[in-house]
C-alpha cells in the first residue's frame, strides 16, 4: 500500500503538472537582484491567495517562499544567492489553501554588489572608478549623478577602473557601481563623492620677435594657479613656471625654431586641471649675406640672393623705389629696373608666426643711362671727334662707328669724346654706350654724321672761247652740287652745277682769275678748305689805231693800236685779195710792215697773244649769219650753234633773263655758255662783226632752260619691303620722275606735280641701288642732266634694314 502511495502521489504531480501546463495562469521574472527576484503573473479566477517558491535549479526543495494577495500580480522572493540559477514557482490557491493551479518559470539572480575602491578625477570631463570584481559579473554599469538631480547617467564598463565620460569641469558627482549578467545588474553599491578637476586653459600663442613668444588666455573659473612648461622641438630639456597671470613671456628663444607649450590650471584644492599644448614657431632670423647683381636678361632687374633663414617659409625683398618680389627659395629679381638709379633693397623672411625684422640694406647701382645728345666736331679736315655729356655712374664709355662702306670700328674711353679718323665724302653712323660695373646702358640714340665732300682733283682748264673758261675734274665722293667760284679784281663770277664741269663765261680778257671749285652736299654744306687755282685769260683785242706809209718806195706800212695787257706780244696780217698775207710781230703798240706791192687792197688786223693764248683779231669787215639754235647741255650750261654768215669775222652770241645775263664772244659757228639758272625763259640774240668792227644783228628769238634737277634727294626704308624717295623743288608745278635701278630691274613712279615723294615697291635687302630723280619737259621727255646716286641697302633678318647712301655717280 504504501508503494500504491507513492505510485499515487506521483500520478497526482503528474496531473498537477499537466494541469499547470494547460492552466490559464501565467508567469514570467520582472527583475532582478542580487538577492532577489521580483515576478509578474497573470490572475487567475477563484483565487484567494498567491504562493511563490524559490527551489535551486533542478531541485524541487523550496528554498524560499512568499504569499501574496487575491489581487497582487507583482512579487518579489527575497534571500536568494547572488549569480544563482533557481526555478520559481507560482500557485493560485483557494479557500482552503488548496492549489487551483501553478506556473514556473526559470531565472538567475544578478551578481553580486561590487564595492567601489576610489573614484578620481585627471580630466574635466572624466572620473574613473575603480571597484571590486564580483564572481559571474559580465560587465558593470557606472552611474553618476549630482546632488541635485540636475545630472544622471549610467556607462557600461567591462571592468574595473571605469570612466565616466562627457561630465562638467570643477562639479561634485555621486557615484555608484553595479555588476550585471545574463539575468540583470546589481543593486547599486554604496555610493561615494568625486569631483572633476578644471579645464585646461586655452592658450594662444603668438611671437613678436624671432627671440620670443607670448602666451595669453581667458581666465579659468576656479583656478587659483597655473602652470606652464615650454619645450623646444626636437629637445628634451624644458622650462617650466608657475602664474597667477593669464599671460606669459619666453624671451631669449632660437629664431625661426618650433616651441610647444603646456600649460593647466589648479583648483583651490591644489588639484592640477586639464592639459592643453600648443605649438609656436617663432619668428625667422633676419636675412643674412645679402647679395645684389644686376641683370638685362630677359628684362633689366636686380637679382637679390641670400642664405637660408631658419624656419622661414617665405621671403620678400624690398626695394627703396618700390618694387618687390617673393621666393620660397634663396632668390627673386625685382624689376623693371631703370638706367642711372641708385637703389637699396632689404629682405626680410616670413613664417607663420610673422615676418622678421628686415635685413641690413645693400646699396646697389644701375648700369648707366645711354650718352645725349651726341654729337661729332670736326676741327681738322680728316680728324673727327665723338662727343657727349658726362652719365652718372658711368666707369668708361664704348663708342661703335660704321661708315657707309660697310667698315665698323669700336672705341672705349674714360673720356667724354673719342676720336676717329674720317675720310671726306663718307656717312658715319655713330652710337655711345656707358659702361659701369653693373654693366652697359642701354643703346642710346644714333648719330648720323656726314663729312665734307672731297675737294676735286685732276681739275682741267680750257678756253672755250676767248670769254669762257671750261672747267672739267673727277667728281668725288659725297657730293651734291659743286660751286664754282672765278674772281678777279674787279667781279666774282659763280657757277652751280651738279655735273663736274663749268664754264665760265662772259669772263674780262687780260685778267687773272683765283679759280676754286667747292663741293657741297645738303647734310653737312659745302667745303670751303679746297685750293684755288689762278687761272689767265686771254688778251683783249687789240684796237688798230692807225695804218700809216712810211717808206712809197719800199711800199712800208707802219700798223699802230692799243691794248690794255703791255707784256703781250703782238702778230698784225696784212692780207690782200691775192698772195700770202704779210706779218709783223711786236711787243709795243706799233710794228712795221713792209715790201708792200702797190695798188692793192689789203685787210689789216692784229692779234695780241700771252701764255694764256691768243686775243681776237681786230675787227675788219662785217657779215651776217642767221639758222641760230640753242641746246642745253648741263644745268648751268647751253650749247648755241649758227650758221656762217659772210663778211664776218667773230660772233657774239647772247642769253638775257631778269634772272642773268651770259654772252659768248667767238670767231666759231658755235659757242659753249655757262652760268645760266635752269628754269628760266631767256632771250637769245647774235651778233656778226666784220673784220672793220662794224655790227650786224642777225637773230633773235626764246630759249627756256629745262628745269632745275631737284635737291636734297634721299632715300628711306618703308614698310613691306619698300623703299621712299624724296627730294625739293622750287616749283610747284614740275612733274618730275623717281627711277630705282637695282637687281636688274627699274622701278619708276612718277607723282602729281606738287607731290615730292615716290614709294618703289619689291626691293630685295643687300642689293646697291641706283635712285635718279629728274623733272619731266612739257613733252613727257625726261631732262638727262641730272645725276645718279648710289644706296646700298641692307637686311634685318630678311627684311629692309639700313639705307645707307655711297655718294653720287
Amino acid at each position: 500500500m504504501a508503494g500504491l502511495g507513492g505510485i499515487k502521489g506521483l500520478v497526482l504531480l503528474l496531473g498537477i503538472v499537466s494541469q499547470a501546463s494547460g492552466s490559464t495562469i501565467t508567469v514570467s521574472i520582472f527583475t532582478v537582484t542580487s538577492k532577489s527576484t521580483v515576478l509578474r503573473w497573470s490572475k487567475y479566477e477563484g483565487a484567494l491567495s498567491y504562493k511563490v517558491t524559490a527551489s535551486l535549479r533542478n531541485t524541487q526543495v523550496p528554498v524560499v517562499f512568499a504569499s501574496f494577495g487575491q489581487n497582487t500580480i507583482m512579487g518579489s522572493v527575497n534571500s536568494l544567492n547572488p549569480n544563482t540559477a533557481y526555478t520559481f514557482r507560482v500557485e493560485a490557491l483557494g479557500s482552503h489553501m488548496n492549489m487551483l493551479t501553478d506556473a514556473t518559470v526559470d531565472g538567475s539572480t544578478a551578481p553580486d554588489v561590487p564595492t567601489i575602491v576610489m573614484a578620481s578625477s585627471k580630466e574635466s570631463q572624466r572620473i574613473t572608478v575603480e571597484f571590486t570584481s564580483v564572481s559571474g559579473a559580465t560587465s558593470y554599469i557606472l552611474r553618476a549623478e549630482t546632488n541635485d538631480g540636475s545630472f544622471f547617467s549610467e556607462i557600461s564598463v567591462p571592468g574595473s577602473p571605469g570612466t565616466v565620460t562627457n561630465l562638467q569641469p570643477y562639479t561634485d558627482y555621486t557615484l555608484s557601481v553595479m555588476s550585471v549578467n545574463s539575468a540583470g545588474r546589481s543593486q547599486p553599491s554604496v555610493s561615494v563623492e568625486a569631483k572633476t578637476v578644471l579645464p585646461a586653459p586655452q592658450l594662444n600663442t603668438s611671437s613678436p620677435s624671432n627671440s620670443s613668444i607670448l602666451v595669453k588666455w581667458e581666465p579659468v573659473n576656479h583656478a587659483v594657479l597655473y602652470s606652464l612648461s615650454i619645450i623646444k622641438d626636437g629637445s628634451y630639456s624644458k622650462i617650466s613656471l608657475n602664474t597667477t597671470e593669464t599671460q606669459v613671456h619666453f624671451p631669449n628663444l632660437e629664431a625661426g625654431t618650433k616651441y610647444c607649450i603646456k600649460g593647466n590650471a589648479w583648483s583651490p584644492e591644489s588639484i592640477p586641471g586639464d592639459d592643453f599644448t600648443v605649438c609656436q614657431i617663432t619668428r625667422p632670423p633676419n636675412p643674412q649675406s645679402i647679395e645684389l647683381l644686376v641683370t638685362s636678361i630677359p628684362d633689366a632687374g636686380i637679382v637679390v640672393s641670400w642664405d637660408p633663414a631658419q624656419g622661414a617659409e617665405q621671403y620678400v625683398a624690398l626695394s627703396l623705389t618700390g618694387q618687390n618680389c617673393s621666393s620660397s627659395t634663396n632668390s627673386c629679381t625685382l624689376i623693371p629696373l631703370s638706367c642711372g638709379e641708385i637703389n637699396s633693397v632689404t629682405v626680410i623672411a616670413i613664417n607663420q608666426a610673422g615676418n622678421s625684422a628686415p635685413s641690413y640694406p645693400v646699396q646697389v647701382i644701375s648700369f648707366p643711362c645711354p650718352p645725349q645728345p651726341i654729337w661729332v666736331e670736326e676741327l681738322v679736315p680728316g680728324n673727327c671727334s665723338v662727343k657727349w655729356s658726362a652719365v652718372p655712374h658711368a666707369e668708361y664709355y664704348t663708342t661703335f662707328i660704321k661708315s657707309d662702306d660697310g667698315i665698323e670700328g669700336m672705341c672705349n674711353s674714360t673720356e667724354l669724346y673719342c676720336q676717329f679718323h674720317c675720310h671726306c665724302g663718307y656717312s658715319y653712323i655713330m652710337s655711345v654706350f656707358a659702361h659701369n660695373h653693373a654693366g652697359q646702358s642701354p643703346p642710346g640714340p644714333l648719330l648720323n654724321h656726314t663729312t665734307l665732300p672731297c675737294c676735286p682733283a685732276l681739275t682741267t682748264v680750257s678756253a672755250a672761247s676767248w670769254e669762257t673758261l671750261m672747267m672739267e675734274w673727277s667728281p668725288v665722293r659725297g657730293a651734291d652740287l659743286y660751286e664754282t667760284r672765278a674772281v678777279d679784281a674787279n667781279e666774282v663770277i659763280l657757277c652751280n652745277d651738279t655735273a663736274p664741269r663749268c664754264a665760265l663765261s662772259d669772263l674780262t680778257c687780260n685778267s687773272k682769275y683765283s679759280v676754286v671749285i667747292i663741293p657741297c652736299n645738303d647734310v653737312s654744306g659745302c667745303n670751303l678748305t679746297c685750293s684755288p687755282q689762278t687761272h689767265e685769260t686771254a688778251p683783249c683785242m687789240p684796237k688798230i689805231t692807225g695804218v700809216s706809209q712810211t717808206n712809197t718806195s719800199s711800199s712800208s706800212v707802219l700798223v699802230s693800236w692799243t691794248s690794255d695787257n703791255t707784256a703781250a706780244n703782238y702778230t698784225v696780217s696784212v692780207i690782200g685779195t691775192v698772195g700770202d698775207p704779210h706779218k709783223c710781230h711786236s711787243n709795243g703798240s706799233s710794228c712795221l710792215v713792209s715790201n708792200l706791192p702797190c695798188g692793192s687792197v689789203y685787210e689789216v688786223s692784229a692779234i695780241a697773244s700771252t701764255s694764256a693764248g691768243e686775243s681776237m683779231p681786230s675787227y675788219t669787215f662785217p657779215l651776217e649769219t642767221d639758222s641760230l639754235t640753242v641746246s642745253q647741255v648741263t644745268q648751268a650750261m647751253t650749247n648755241v650753234t649758227w650758221s656762217p654768215a659772210n663778211g664776218a669775222q667773230t660772233y657774239i652770241a647772247s642769253l638775257s633773263s631778269p634772272r642773268g645775263h651770259a654772252q659768248c664772244h667767238t670767231m666759231e659757228t658755235e659757242c659753249v655758255m655757262g652760268c645760266i639758272t635752269c628754269g628760266t625763259n631767256y632771250t637769245v640774240s647774235l651778233e656778226a662783226i666784220s673784220r672793220t668792227g662794224h655790227k650786224a644783228e642777225c637773230t633773235y628769238h626764246g630759249f627756256s632752260a629745262s628745269q632745275c634737277c631737284p635737291s636734297g634727294i634721299r632715300l628711306y626704308r618703308g614698310t613691306n619691303n619698300t623703299l621712299i624717295v624724296r627730294w625739293r623743288s622750287s616749283s610747284a608745278l614740275t612733274k618730275y620722275t623717281a627711277e630705282v635701278t637695282g637687281g636688274a630691274r627699274t622701278h619708276a613712279c612718277s607723282p602729281e606735280p606738287g607731290s615730292y615723294t615716290c614709294t618703289v615697291s619689291e626691293i630685295v635687302c643687300g642689293q646697291v641701288y641706283s635712285v635718279v630723280v629728274a623733272p619731266l619737259n612739257s613733252d613727257g621727255s625726261k631732262v638727262q642732266f641730272c645725276n645718279s646716286r648710289l644706296y646700298s641697302v641692307t637686311c634685318v633678318g630678311s627684311r629692309v634694314g639700313m639705307v645707307l647712301y655711297q655718294g653720287k655717280r
